[in-house]
């Protein structure tokens, strides 16, 4: 056993490359970001949905509230109509709206212009008010305000 076997030295494998990555990283690339998008989507959605049933309530009670006077009744409804708008939508985008703009905004969501030009022109200066208009229909107004919240729910 004087013979020596002819080995070579130990042969080391070339180093890894970084590109391109496996297969289970390009599915990493995709499903973050689509999880992260469908979890913001979710919440959205239920916060949109939880608005919403809140508004429902408020108005509920606004309408049953018969011992409020127009004046009292009349901000409520104001009140309620921009939280859920300030919900809804980017405060950016609702908070400072007033007067025709803010009335704009709210027909966007109704056939024809019933806040510019019908019974909702009121609200432009709820909050202003010291007393209620004398010709105010408040349940035509209540009437109008669950008609602008039903368009809120699609």
């Amino acid at each position: 056993m004087d013979q020596q076997l002819p080995l070579r030295d130990i042969h080391l494998p070339d180093a890894i490359i970084w590109w391109p990555p496996a297969i289970g990283w390009w599915l990493l690339l995709i499903l973050i970001p689509s999880a992260l998008f469908a979890c913001w989507w979710i919440y959205k959605k239920l916060t949109r949905r939880t608005a919403v049933k809140a508004v429902v309530g408020l108005l509920q009670q606004i309408k049953q509230n018969t011992q409020a006077d127009k004046l009292q009744r009349l901000q409520q409804l104001s009140a309620c109509l921009r939280r859920l708008a300030m919900s809804r939508d980017s405060r950016h985008q609702t908070a400072a709206l007033t007067g025709e703009k803010w009335l704009n905004y709210l027909d966007q969501s109704v056939d024809g212009s019933p806040f510019s030009t019908g019974i909702g022109r009121v609200l432009a200066d709820a909050h202003y008010r010291q007393t209620a208009p004398t010709d105010l229909d408040i349940n035509a107004l209540i009437s109008l305000c669950e008609t602008w919240l039903k368009g809120q729910k699609a």
